[in-house]
């Protein structure tokens, strides 16, 4: 653990930060597309199931692993960055008003989320009988497309909420708060580097993910918990890539093919190759956000 005391701690900071950017870097520009390109051509369910574990593992060795680290790491520097944080003003307006709300508030906090939750799989019920459904990025290719798919959708969901919440909303601020000394400048870095994280799904990809991922931070800033982001990431997650799947396309009773529409098509053409043409090691996280 590196102690804000330390005479050496912005040495150690600044190497663990480097570390973490080079693998983000890594993951995201040298691999990300370009593989996910090759996986969007895959048609045979035992290849995909197969990237989708790649997936699963690549994941929790490049997101969860590290974050892990880097919160063991800065762990005495997180009370610092909330301190800073609690007192800007609307933060502050928040967490007075919730705490003065005392049970009321936590009634009122879980009915909104409860009825922003039914409301966004209610609409999926509404457009079950069409064969595409509207999309932020170049999701299409991530979507599960049977049965034995969906059960990846789930643990890819589950993972992408855990590990990408401690790395982006929890130990890369901290992080980038004790090298820099600027709250602001740290939540700000980490919610771009979210969305740069889409890369593979093209800008509106991007542009999406970092909406969400801003959004997410205020949940995580405005409750002090990690625990309200990873549950609402979850629930975003499990909501594309099972009940769409589920609801609108059946692919759990062998309906048809999942079809999105992305709202901004960013996709290129790519040069024609056998269906099922051997899939290379792959590392996007496979999650829609």
């Amino acid at each position: 653990m590196i102690t804000p005391e330390s005479p050496s701690a912005q040495y150690w900071l600044w190497a663990v930060l480097a570390g973490l950017m080079l693998n983000l870097i890594t993951r995201t520009i040298r691999r990300d597309r370009s593989q996910y390109r090759r996986f969007k051509r895959l048609r045979s369910t035992r290849r995909r199931q197969r990237v989708y574990r790649e997936w699963l593992v690549s994941s929790i060795l490049t997101i969860g692993l590290p974050a892990l680290v880097v919160i063991v790491a800065t762990w005495q520097y997180i009370p610092l960055l909330l301190d800073d944080v609690n007192a800007w003003p609307w933060v502050r307006f928040l967490r007075n008003t919730f705490m003065d709300a005392g049970q009321l508030g936590i009634t009122a906090v879980a009915l909104i989320a409860a009825i922003i939750v039914v409301g966004a799989f209610a609409v999926l019920f509404l457009v079950r009988d069409t064969d595409t459904v509207p999309s932020v990025g170049d999701i299409q290719a991530l979507l599960p497309r049977n049965r034995a798919e969906l059960r990846f959708g789930v643990a890819l969901s589950i993972n992408a909420g855990i590990s990408e919440e401690l790395l982006f909303r929890l130990a890369l601020p901290t992080l980038l708060f004790a090298v820099s000394g600027n709250a602001a400048l740290a939540i700000v870095l980490s919610v771009l580097l979210f969305g740069a994280l889409h890369l593979y799904q093209g800008k509106a990809g991007v542009i999406g993910s970092t909406i969400v991922g801003t959004v997410l931070m205020a949940l995580y800033l405005a409750t002090g918990t990690i625990l309200v982001p990873i549950v609402a990431h979850i629930l975003i997650d499990l909501r594309s890539l099972v009940a769409i799947p589920m609801v609108v396309f059946q692919v759990h009773r062998g309906g048809t093919r999942p079809r999105t529409v992305p709202l901004v098509d960013t996709a290129k053409p790519a040069r024609p190759k056998a269906a099922d043409e051997p899939a290379q090691p792959t590392t996007p996280s496979g999650d829609p956000l």
